[in-house]
Parts: C-alpha cells; sequence; structure tokens
C-alpha cells in the first residue's frame, strides 16, 4: 500500500510539472528524480511507466523518458451499437443464457485508491509474500538446461509428482495436470462436468469467480446451504433429486467465504450421496497453505478418501505466494482425466515452462517450509487483531465463525443495515471491503461484508480500516 501510494504521488508530481517542458524534451534522469523527490528507483520507474501508459510521456531505454507530443490524429470513434444485435441474438439461441459478469471478481482483483485500507483484497500482502524466495526461484530456474523450451502438456513431471504426494496414495502424479492457478483450473473441470444448460450444485454462499464461470458456460448454480459444519448432507442429497445435477462444487476446508471446514462424519456422506447420484465433486482446496497457527491437525482432501473417483480436485500455490504465481493443479481419474487434459489442452497448450521450474524450486527450497510456518503465525495474529478491534468497535455486526484457516472474517449485518449503501459509505471513509450480495446465487438470508486480514500491512493498518468502518456505520445510520 505504501509503494503504491509514492508512486501516485509522485505520478502526480510529475504530471504538474509537465508544462515546464516542450514537447519532445527530456525530463531529468532517473537519478535526478531519485534524490529531488527521495523515493526508490523503482517508485521513479513505475511512477514513469504510468504516465507514459498515459500518453504524456516517451521512454526510450538508454536515452531517458521525454514529453510526448500531443495527438493531432484522434480517429473519430466508430458505430458498435450493431454488437447489440448480435449479442441478444446469440443469447436468444441458448437455453441458459451466459452472464459474463466479472464484478464480484473484480472486487478482490482491483486495488483501491491511494490510501485506502484495502479489507476487499483476495491475495497476501507484500510484506507476507516471499518474495525474496520467488525471485530467487525464478532466477535458478531461468538457468536451468531447457527451462526455457517446450513443456509436457500435462505439466512437469517433478512437478506433478510433488502435488500428487498431497493428495495421500489415492492420486499419483499421472492423475495430475497443472495449470494456470486454481481459476483455470475450476474453469477446466466445470467445462468437461457440465454441459450448457445443466445445472450445477454449489455451496450458498460461495466463491463469486466460480459463479461467474458457471454462469459464463451456461450452466445454471444451484444453492446448497450451509452450517458451521459445512454443506448439509440432507439438503445435498434433496438437491441432487429435485434437479438431477451431475456436479457439486464445495470447498471443504476454510470455505470461502464463510471459514466452515467440512465435519469429519459429514465427509463420507457427502461421497456417498455424490456417487448415489452419478455426480461429480469438484473440491476446490484452496486454502490448505493458508492454514492458521492455531488450527491443529487438518482432515485430508476429500480425493485421499474416494476410492471410485468421484472428485475432481483443484488447487493452487497463488494463494499461499503471490498471484502472479499463477501455477495450481487438477487432477481426476478414470474417464475424466482425458476429458480434463483435452479441454485444458485446447484452452491453454501449457502453463509456461519457466513458472513451473520457478515452482519446482521454489517448493523444494528449506525457505519453502519457513515461510508457510510465518504465514500462519501472522494470519492467525491478523486475524485476532481483526476480531477483537470488530468486537470493541462495531459489536450490532455478527461473527458467526472465527476461522482457523485463510484470510477473511464473514460478517453478517443487522437486518436494518443496507449492504450497498455501507460499503459505499465505507469507501468515502476509506476502507473497501466486500460486499456480501455476489456470494450468492439466489436471494441472500441477508447482508454480509466479507473483510481480509491478509492483504494490509499489518494490525495497525486493521485498527486503522475497523475504526474507518464505524464511521461508515455512523454515516450510513445518521
Amino acid at each position: 500500500m505504501q509503494e503504491r501510494s509514492s508512486v501516485a504521488e509522485l505520478a502526480n508530481s510529475l504530471k504538474r510539472e509537465l508544462d515546464r517542458y516542450s514537447p519532445g524534451e527530456k525530463l531529468p534522469s532517473s537519478r535526478a528524480l531519485v534524490e529531488r523527490h527521495r523515493v526508490s528507483p523503482v517508485t521513479v520507474s513505475r511512477a514513469l511507466a504510468q504516465l507514459a501508459a498515459e500518453g504524456l510521456v516517451v521512454t526510450r531505454p538508454g536515452a531517458g523518458a521525454f514529453r510526448a507530443r500531443p495527438r493531432t490524429d484522434t480517429p473519430p470513434p466508430g458505430d458498435t451499437s450493431w454488437q447489440e444485435v448480435t449479442l441478444s441474438a446469440d443469447a436468444a439461441t441458448e437455453v441458459v443464457p451466459r452472464a459474463v459478469d466479472a464484478s464480484g471478481v473484480l472486487v478482490t482483483l482491483s486495488a483501491p485508491p491511494a490510501g485506502v485500507v484495502e479489507f476487499n483484497g483476495g491475495y497476501l500482502h507484500p510484506s507476507l509474500q516471499p518474495e525474496r524466495a520467488m525471485a530467487g526461484a525464478l532466477a535458478r530456474a531461468g538457468r536451468r538446461p531447457g527451462a526455457w523450451g517446450r513443456p509436457p502438456t500435462d505439466g512437469l513431471p517433478e512437478l506433478r509428482e510433488w502435488f500428487a504426494r498431497g493428495l495421500g496414495g489415492t492420486v499419483g502424479a499421472a492423475d495430475v495436470l497443472v495449470t494456470a492457478g486454481g481459476q483455470s483450473a475450476l474453469t477446466t473441470a466445470l467445462r468437461a462436468l457440465a454441459p450448457p444448460g445443466a445445472p450445477v450444485l454449489v455451496e450458498s454462499p460461495t466463491y463469486p469467480g466460480m459463479l461467474a464461470i458457471a454462469r459464463a458456460a451456461g450452466l445454471r448454480p444451484v444453492p446448497v446451504p450451509l452450517d458451521p459444519d459445512g454443506v448439509r448432507p440432507d439438503l445435498l442429497a434433496a438437491a441432487f433429486r429435485a434437479t438431477g445435477a451431475r456436479v457439486f462444487v464445495c470447498q471443504p476446508l476454510f470455505q470461502n467465504p464463510t471459514g466452515a471446514v467440512l465435519a469429519t462424519e459429514r465427509r463420507p456422506e457427502v461421497l456417498r450421496i455424490a456417487r448415489e447420484a452419478g455426480a461429480f465433486v469438484i473440491e476446490d482446496d484452496f486454502a490448505r497453505r493458508l492454514v492458521h497457527e492455531d488450527a491443529g491437525p487438518l482432515p485430508r482432501p476429500l480425493a485421499a478418501d474416494d476410492p471410485d473417483a468421484v472428485v475432481v480436485h483443484v488447487s493452487s500455490l497463488t494463494k499461499a505466494t503471490s498471484p502472479s504465481l499463477r501455477v495450481g493443479m487438477l487432477a481426476g481419474r478414470g474417464p475424466v482425466l482425458e476429458r480434463l487434459r483435452a479441454i485444458h489442452v485446447v484452452d491453454n497448450f501449457f502453463v509456461p515452462r519457466p513458472l513451473q521450474e520457478a515452482a519446482l524450486e521454489l517448493v523444494g527450497a528449506p525457505a519453502w517450509s519457513r515461510h508457510l510456518r510465518r504465514v500462519a503465525a501472522e494470519l492467525k495474529g491478523r486475524r485476532d487483531t481483526m476480531t477483537a478491534a470488530l468486537r470493541m468497535h462495531l459489536p450490532e455486526l455478527s461473527l458467526p465463525h472465527i476461522p482457523s484457516g485463510g484470510h477473511h472474517l464473514w460478517l453478517r449485518l443487522p437486518d436494518a443495515m443496507d449492504e450497498s449503501a455501507l460499503v459505499a459509505a465505507a469507501l468515502r471513509a476509506d476502507v473497501a471491503v466486500a460486499p456480501g450480495r455476489p456470494y450468492f446465487c439466489a436471494e441472500p438470508p441477508a447482508g454480509h461484508i466479507r473483510l481480509s486480514f491478509a492483504g494490509v500491512a499489518g494490525p495497525a493498518e486493521i485498527e486503522k480500516g475497523v475504526r474507518r468502518l464505524r464511521t461508515a456505520c455512523d454515516e450510513w445510520a445518521a
């Protein structure tokens, strides 16, 4: 957050100074800007890149930055109104019109303005990311023989073996495909297992990115409610009977957004119900590496206790490392694997080999286990800080479950409180929160917000953000 703020401030300062230079005239050198503004070379480089993207300066490698010449040949805008007819005609021929809506995903991907506390994030703050270890892994990977060549379409054998070891003895390396992160794996799985127009059972509430994938593929998400022990088997069985669905998507460990863990006694029940319905279970195991220090032993993945290959398993390294380390996996056994493989190849060809090599270097280094231990301790401390701050400053917001893994808290709003109005008031108070509505595929039972404690700089910023949220609640009530 501090680096992003420095870049914005420097970019604004340079904009104000541009009138001193004629079009085409050279700006001061990067070294001069570092000394004048007392910022790092990285900040100068990013600020100049921002001005270049806005068309205000032109950068020339080895020569410097120059004020851009004004554009005089802007072409007139074209007429795109024909597209409305074409796109609506496509929708009219579909059994379930595709709804390509990324708004629920963009809430966690878009960085808020400088100075806003980022409680809406979906990734670790840079201070929690293993940046030095990743940089070293990427450097070593780039020097490996053949590192820039074409990889196997299924992924590097050593990386597939590493992923498979986390699933017990049931799943082998031959059952694993390396994917470009968890989102790509979920997309492949849903496209492979459900034809357009088909129902797909989902937890309610659930991850908006998965709902967006399903709707974009023309599928019909059908909610199955959760309680503190995860999905309710009785309602899952009823949903299979009522819809004829052949796919159920779930997050059994630290579910997003509730943080629930599927109870031990329910786990075989879920697999039995799906098997009797002739259905697959897509297990999104996104948070296993985001366990908190006080969690205790974790349950095994559903795929580890699945002799009949009901489970298609998805996991990723991204959440525990960096949003840019987009390396994940997809595992399935039996005839379904060939369909998963075919769609994966058609959509992606393969994951870039340098990224796979870097992932192998990272997870094989001693720094990897140290990083996971540090993240476990940091997430617990941040969770406790946010929980205490909410209880002190916002006791009217209900916190039904305190998770022992993941990076966020799920809060229920009072019945009279308008969710959209609160989210807007929070942004005016310089704190960004994720609204609850996108997590439901049907009518939500109440208003909710999701607060991430992992995407901020530390406990002090958590305290500040909660106080600002208090201000937003007071504004809404006024």
